[in-house]
């Protein structure tokens, strides 16, 4: 399939380093060697210290961030009288999903599309409801809104609310410090904010959360049965060792690059495609977009723009709403790629078809 390599990415993940993608022909040491087991507790502690939580702990799963969220749901959500869900998208849904689907009562606070949250709503909603744990994203990726977790954070502590974030398109795009924001769980996967290979999650458990007692309600997505073996640095069941070599060396590269800097290089990439966006006339309607994403309507040709783009290899992500598009920030993009990207998504906006 030599015709992929041709392609160019403005999703997730989008496109990575050759010297990255070479990894996963390498050859790669036995899982159940001293030499993995070390790779595996080295990348504990750099993913600690991007998040700011370094006294938590990481359980990493072969699997993708709908399997981390389904393991925080299964092993402590479920034991909660009642959970508080913020949904502003399918994603933010997600949870109320497998709240349903584990039994576990949940009130849903919705947020319309590409709006920021009420918090003053909100926190009447949650002095109502009285959850013990609530559940959000921090970036609603299916529309490209930022919330703020100072605020909902503020009054998790005020109500006495686990907090639990899904972070997986956020993380290294916005600021973001578990410790300082009082986070309880956050949840990120390989694919977008680190950049990698899809097929890694990670349910990143703070401080506090180590002295909590979790139940056992999955075989695979157990928390203690994987805390337990990655004292020794290693999974339960097998792991996708090439990618904990790609994250390996993402992880090193971001610790040299660090998180300050990473993220305003993806704020510039971010801006500069939503000055192209103005001087297009297209329209973004999210209030506080993440540096991950824009998202944009364009005037015409909605429902041709995606494949159009295709058979001239390029990706970009359609939205759940009619004529609304997403691009990525998180892979390599320089200004000419994306000037390159708004002219051809202009020119397909004004063909005929």
């Amino acid at each position: 399939l030599n015709f992929i390599r041709t392609m160019k990415s403005y999703v997730f993940p989008g496109d990575i380093e050759e010297d990255i993608l070479r990894i996963s022909g390498q050859p790669f040491p036995y899982m159940r060697t001293r030499l993995f087991s070390e790779l595996v507790k080295d990348s504990e502690q750099m993913l600690l210290s991007l998040i700011g939580c370094p006294n938590g702990r990481v359980i990493p799963y072969t699997a993708s961030g709908t399997a981390a969220m389904e393991a925080v749901v299964a092993n402590f959500v479920s034991t909660m009288q009642k959970a508080f869900v913020i949904a502003g998208g399918s994603f933010g849904m997600r949870w109320k999903n497998l709240c349903d689907y584990y039994q576990c009562p949940a009130d849903v606070f919705h947020v319309d599309f590409a709006k920021d949250i009420d918090y003053n709503a909100l926190e009447e909603a949650i002095k109502v409801s009285q959850p013990e744990v609530l559940l959000c994203q921090h970036h609603e990726t299916s529309t490209g809104m930022l919330y703020n977790l100072s605020n909902i954070s503020a009054i998790c502590k005020k109500y006495e609310v686990f907090l639990i974030v899904d972070v997986i398109s956020s993380f290294l795009t916005d600021p973001l410090n578990m410790d300082e924001l009082g986070i309880d769980v956050c949840i990120t996967s390989s694919q977008k904010g680190l950049n990698i290979v899809p097929g890694l999650s990670f349910v990143i458990l703070s401080e506090r959360m180590l002295h909590q007692e979790f139940v056992h309600k999955g075989f695979y997505l157990d928390f203690n049965e994987n805390l337990t073996n990655l004292k020794r640095g290693q999974t339960p069941y097998s792991p996708a060792t090439s990618l904990f070599m790609q994250l390996h060396a993402r992880l090193n590269m971001y610790v040299q690059i660090g998180v300050e800097q990473l993220i305003e290089s993806r704020k510039q990439k971010a801006q500069y495609f939503r000055s192209l966006c103005a001087q297009n006339g297209w329209e973004m309607p999210v209030e506080v977009p993440s540096n991950c994403i824009t998202g944009f309507f364009v005037h015409h040709n909605g429902d041709h723009l995606f494949e159009e783009l295709l058979k001239q290899d390029i990706y970009i992500m359609p939205g759940g709403t009619p004529h609304y598009f997403r691009v990525s920030h998180i892979g390599l993009q320089s200004v000419e790629e994306l000037n390159d990207l708004a002219r051809r998504i202009k020119v397909i906006e004004q063909m005929n078809f």
